[in-house]
């Protein structure tokens, strides 16, 4: 399912299997630290797995970001600050809407609907695809029955190409730089969420084992990538 960033990884986990959580204080988790994106299940995950197995991120959640000024200019050229309407990324057939995600009250960011294989978030309390920072994307991996939106988000590698379409009509594009597997117990925060001086986006989805005994999987699958 979708993820959550818990400090995003909530990206915060959706149905029923989430990813990592993004981390708040550090932009942590969509926004300086968003937590890791916590998603559910994937592709071939074992479909007796129990469908309320949905987590929570547990990363801290994003700190919130004020937008850039209109006048700021960076090395990629930044956005002014639009909500993102649609993800597109062709190399694995990915056309979804977005859907705003916050911050709950364990402090982790929200999993998008986890009843929707075709949905993506972002942490609306950070920056929007295309403004100078990091923003973060969560989506589900899978369902208890079915793939999702991200399921197949590890094929993508450094230089594939992904596109935001924006509230304001704009389409921010960005490039692929690395694809990383992190274990959940050992989520690089700061890595994937520190702030950065040009328009950077992570999308985060779950990855590894599926868990039962904890209801979610073993790993966090980040997507770091840059605005061109």
């Amino acid at each position: 399912m979708a993820a959550h960033p818990s400090h995003p990884g909530g990206t915060g986990p959706g149905p029923t299997r989430r990813r990592n959580r993004p981390n708040v204080t550090m932009l942590v988790a969509l926004g300086l630290l968003i937590a890791s994106v916590i998603l559910f299940g994937r592709e071939g995950s074992d479909a007796s797995a129990p469908s309320d197995a949905r987590h929570a991120p547990q990363a801290s959640a994003p700190p919130s970001t004020t937008a850039p000024s209109p006048s700021s200019r960076g090395p990629s050229r930044p956005l002014p600050r639009s909500r993102p309407v649609r993800l597109h990324i062709p190399k694995i057939s990915v056309d979804a809407p977005f859907t705003p995600l916050g911050i709950g009250a364990t402090g982790q960011l929200e999993a998008p609907p986890p009843d929707d294989i075709n949905l993506v978030g972002w942490h609306s309390g950070g920056v929007t695809p295309g403004e100078t920072g990091t923003a973060i994307i969560a989506g589900h991996v899978d369902t208890a029955t079915s793939p999702a939106v991200f399921a197949r988000l590890d094929t993508l590698t450094k230089g594939d190409v992904f596109d935001v379409v924006r509230a304001d009509g704009r389409k921010a594009n960005f490039v692929v730089d690395d694809v990383e597997t992190f274990a959940k117990n050992a989520f690089p925060d700061e890595r994937v969420y520190a702030d950065a001086n040009r328009p950077e986006v992570r999308l985060i989805t779950c990855a590894g084992d599926y868990d039962r005994s904890a209801k979610d999987y073993t790993d966090n699958l980040v997507v770091f990538g840059h605005l061109t």
